[in-house]
């Protein structure tokens, strides 16, 4: 019973040693306490007027779920900001029939982000994130799937930021 208090209590220092661990994969710098995520302007050139509003928020929730970390407007230990710089529609694989179609068509979204670490600004970062879905366009128009389609992208690349961010990847 003894090694195994010495094993976990060993454990508990390794783990503590690199920051706060959180269970949910995250790594935040010991002290770290607030952050602010501010609003991602959507300056593509196709734009979609609810996207900025949808992944700002988005952002928002992955790391409220996934930290403990406070939320104030500006001035964060740990700060989220950038811009949405393309959202972007193209056919990817094309289907013929009585006329040649689109049979996948691609949903691409980038997001520049600049994160800054006030407690360990060594991990501050300045990086563009990509992610895409491919969805039919028979059956369905654009504008029937743009909504889930969005969701889809806007969860991988909050994931992205925040393995970026709070994990090390």
């Amino acid at each position: 019973m003894r090694k195994l208090s010495i094993l976990a209590f060993a454990m508990l220092v390794t783990l503590s040693a690199c920051g706060i661990y959180s269970f949910t994969g995250g790594s935040i710098s010991a002290g770290m306490k607030t952050v602010s995520v501010l609003v991602f302007e959507n300056t593509a050139p196709l734009v979609n007027p609810n996207l900025s509003q949808q992944f700002t928020e988005a952002l928002k929730e992955r790391i409220r779920t996934q930290t403990s970390l406070s939320f104030v407007r500006v001035d964060g230990d740990a700060n989220f900001e950038g811009r949405i710089t393309d959202y972007n529609l193209q056919p990817v694989a094309i289907q013929a029939n009585q006329q040649v179609t689109a049979g996948l068509t691609r949903l691409t979204i980038s997001v520049s982000v600049k994160y800054t670490n006030k407690i360990e600004p060594d991990k501050s970062f300045e990086q563009t994130f990509t992610r895409y879905k491919d969805f039919s366009t028979q059956g369905q128009p654009f504008a029937s799937q743009e909504t889930a389609l969005v969701k889809d992208i806007n969860q991988q690349l909050t994931e992205d930021i925040y393995n970026r961010a709070f994990a090390n990847w």
